[in-house]
């Protein structure tokens, strides 16, 4: 066995000890693909050492999605897995781990058949969200590498600065301050190139993301009333949905629904997917990055939703705890930056300019 580099080790106790905090007797799942193998493995021996009872092991990569969704009937794709549902049902906690050699693996599937699968499995997604402990990360691979434009060796100091390099607990400490005022807040204005945006958000409960469910983290999150968003937003950064990208997205909301939506790429699919359901017109998140220590885009929504300075807005699904209504089996992140020529104001009070906080 060669050695192991200390920087997989510190990321498998930051997920194990602090983002589930597994208890003895507890069972876990992790979900990994077969290139995360080395973090997987000392997820798997850590979870071993702290006493837990029962550990699922899952392996796969984006061939076998491709797989299912190109060749599976349709009675295939609307079966409901009782299986799956049974194992989440038995689990206190879960990790799943993203390290695709392939960020382009789904872009030759139809994307009505992604959605439909999506909504039969809902449940399970809902399941797992609301009744175990889980947290998402990644493991650093050629393909994010090449997407982020790093050299591999670049980007594993990215990914596991970002990971290992943060004190949670006091930034869990320090945006509890950000989260009190914005629950303390009836409407949010954003301002800045391609954007006037008004979001009403009173009565709406704010969270604190400081590293139990992603890691990397670091963003206040809330949810918006779901017809109190007027006005238009142009996104900074290409988005990524479903293997596939859309660049320069536009949208007009009026009465809080999306009535025009516009992309210098992928218009056609950016439409086919807000027309999921009811929910994908309408807002289920506004999210506040505020980690400055990820500070470049690099095409993965979990490391550039948390960029200092920067905010999203996710179409579809909201948090129950942030007391969103909006239900939909999609949750699209969409991140405009802030940091040059942007302005956010809480209740007519300027709050942040051009990215830096004057709160």
């Amino acid at each position: 066995m060669g050695l192991i580099d200390p920087r997989i080790v510190k990321q498998a106790k930051v997920l194990v000890d602090y983002s589930v905090n597994v208890k003895p007797g507890e069972n876990v799942a992790v979900l990994s693909d077969f290139t995360a193998r080395p973090l997987a493995l000392e997820i798997y021996k850590l979870l071993i050492k702290r006493g837990a009872n029962e550990v699922k092991m899952h392996f796969s990569d984006y061939e076998f999605a491709e797989s299912f969704y190109k060749l599976a009937s349709d009675a295939q794709i609307n079966h409901f897995p009782k299986l799956q549902m049974a194992e989440i049902k038995a689990m206190d906690c879960y990790i799943a781990i993203s390290s695709t050699s392939n960020t382009r693996g789904l872009t030759g599937v139809d994307a009505n058949n992604i959605t439909a699968r999506a909504k039969v499995t809902d449940p399970i997604t809902e399941y797992r969200t609301e009744k175990t402990r889980w947290v998402i990360t990644r493991f650093p691979t050629n393909a994010q590498a090449q997407e982020a434009e790093m050299s591999l060796t670049e980007y594993e100091d990215f990914v596991f600065k970002a990971i290992n390099n943060v004190d949670w607990k006091k930034k869990f400490r320090e945006q509890e301050k950000l989260r009190k005022r914005v629950d303390k807040t009836k409407e949010v204005y954003l301002v800045g190139p391609g954007t006037d945006l008004t979001l009403g958000v009173a009565g709406r409960k704010a969270e604190n993301a400081g590293g139990n469910f992603n890691m990397p983290d670091g963003e206040v999150f809330t949810s918006v009333i779901e017809n109190k968003a007027d006005g238009y937003i142009t996104y900074s950064f290409p988005a990524l949905y479903l293997g596939k990208e859309f660049n320069e997205i536009r949208l007009e909301f009026k009465g809080g629904r999306v009535i025009k939506a516009s992309a210098s790429k992928g218009i056609r699919d950016l439409n086919k997917i807000l027309d999921t359901d009811k929910g994908a017109r309408r807002i289920g998140e506004l999210g506040l990055g505020n980690n400055y220590n990820i500070n470049r885009f690099t095409k993965d929504i979990l490391f550039d939703e948390k960029i200092g300075g920067t905010i999203h807005i996710a179409l579809g699904k909201g948090y129950k705890e942030t007391l969103s209504k909006n239900k939909s089996v999609i949750h699209w992140d969409m991140i405009k930056d802030l940091r040059r020529g942007g302005e956010i104001y809480f209740d007519n009070k300027l709050v942040q300019k051009d990215g830096k906080w004057l709160i």
